[in-house]
Formats: C-alpha cells, structure tokens, sequence
C-alpha cells in the first residue's frame, strides 16, 4: 500500500491550513493513521493519531487544542485540520499508516509572515 500527502504551503502566522492523505493499497477502514512532522535539524516527531474507530484521537502536546485528525472511510483519506499555526510548527508532514512501514513522501509546511 502507499499514502500520498497534500495540501502543504506557505502559510502566515495565525493561519490555517488542512492536510490531506489519501491510502491505497489496503483496508483503509481496519487501519489506524498518524501525521508525523519534522523540522529542519530535528527529529521526526509524533503530532496525531486516528484510530480505526472515527471518535478514538490522540495528540501531541503542541497540536493538541489547535490541530484535528479525521478520516473518511469512503474517500480512503486521513486529514489533519491545523489552526493558529505558528513559526515553530513549520515542517514537513509525514501520513504514517500505524503498524506498518507505510509512510507517505511528506508535505512542506512553512509559517512565516
């Protein structure tokens, strides 16, 4: 199976922006999903989980009360909704499918005015 991220950009400080991951290649609907990001110098770090059942969530401190994981089973497509973005969260953003070696190639998010 393979995920392919969009949706990354050029965004202000105090914006939003939504992600989206869209899964081929196996059962969607059986499998739970993270976004991962990675600032220039640092480590991949965890930043959402999705679980298989639509209402199980978990976040990182920093994401958590700012950004939203969801998926649609029909759309096969994991999205991370993210406001009030600030510099430090400026990265590349990785769809990882749990328990597995799947990872998308990554989609750039800069915050900068």
């Amino acid at each position: 199976g393979h995920l392919v991220e969009s949706g990354g950009g050029l965004v202000q400080p105090g914006g939003s922006l939504t992600l989206s991951c869209v899964a081929a290649g196996f059962t969607f609907s059986g499998a739970a999903f993270q976004w991962f990001r990675q600032a220039p110098g640092k480590e991949r770090e965890h930043v959402a989980t999705i679980y298989s059942t639509h209402t199980l969530t978990d976040y990182s401190a920093s994401a958590k009360g700012r950004f939203t994981i969801s998926r649609d089973n029909r759309k096969e497509t994991v999205y991370l909704q993210m406001t009030n973005l600030k510099p430090a969260d400026t990265a590349v953003y990785y769809c990882h499918r749990m328990h597995s070696e799947t990872w998308g190639q990554g989609t750039q998010v800069p915050v900068a005015s």
